[in-house]
């Protein structure tokens, strides 16, 4: 019976965690797409074009993070695992900025549709932005990426709930970390290199 009940404390605290991070990355890569939305409404407002596609935004993010999630259910960058963290974050950016520019497509093909165009009209929606434009928008997304990805690689070097709790909890200065580095440093007389 006890050994029951820890196994569905377990799944329930393991689907919590798992929801959180999902909507965390919801969090993250609406405000990513929201403010690339908001530029291109500048932009364009500029020369009296009105664009407001506020709502995209969300429904991207939440597709992109499931994709996200279940990219890590797979292991994308395994093999890079024991190289330098900046390896695995630029292959997931590279790779999820691939994924972004395929839910584009998708979603411009879906609106073309969806307005009654055909397909015809909806692949003439998809190449009316332009080479230019579309290497733009790739290259805002895969930079906007790498944090995000650098982020949870450092939560995984680190260990699950690490930097949450360093950002939201307590810092790592509570936890001696940076004492530690400080006290090495003043006893060799020089700026000690951070603990591995």
């Amino acid at each position: 019976m006890i050994e029951e009940n820890g196994k569905k404390a377990d799944w329930k605290r393991k689907v919590f965690l798992e929801m959180t991070a999902y909507w965390i990355n919801v969090a993250y890569l609406t405000l990513l797409f929201a403010v690339f939305t908001s530029y291109r409404r500048l932009i364009l407002a500029h020369y009296d074009i009105t664009y407001s596609n506020w709502g995209i935004s969300f429904i991207k993010a939440m597709v992109l993070a499931k994709v996200v999630m279940v990219g890590g259910l797979f292991n994308f960058g395994r093999a890079l695992e024991k190289k330098p963290l900046i390896l695995a974050t630029l292959f997931q950016s590279f790779l999820f900025t691939g994924w972004v520019a395929l839910f584009a497509a998708i979603e411009s093909t879906l609106r073309g549709l969806f307005h009654g165009k055909g397909f015809a009209g909806a692949m003439d929606h998809l190449l009316s932005e332009g080479a230019h434009e579309f290497y733009a928008k790739s290259l805002v997304v895969f930079v906007a990426f790498i944090p995000f990805f650098a982020f949870k690689e450092l939560g995984r070097v680190l260990g699950k709930g690490k930097i949450w709790e360093w950002f939201f909890r307590k810092g790592p200065v509570e936890e001696g970390l940076l004492l530690e580095r400080e006290s090495r440093s003043l006893t060799s007389g020089k700026l000690a290199a951070p603990p591995h």
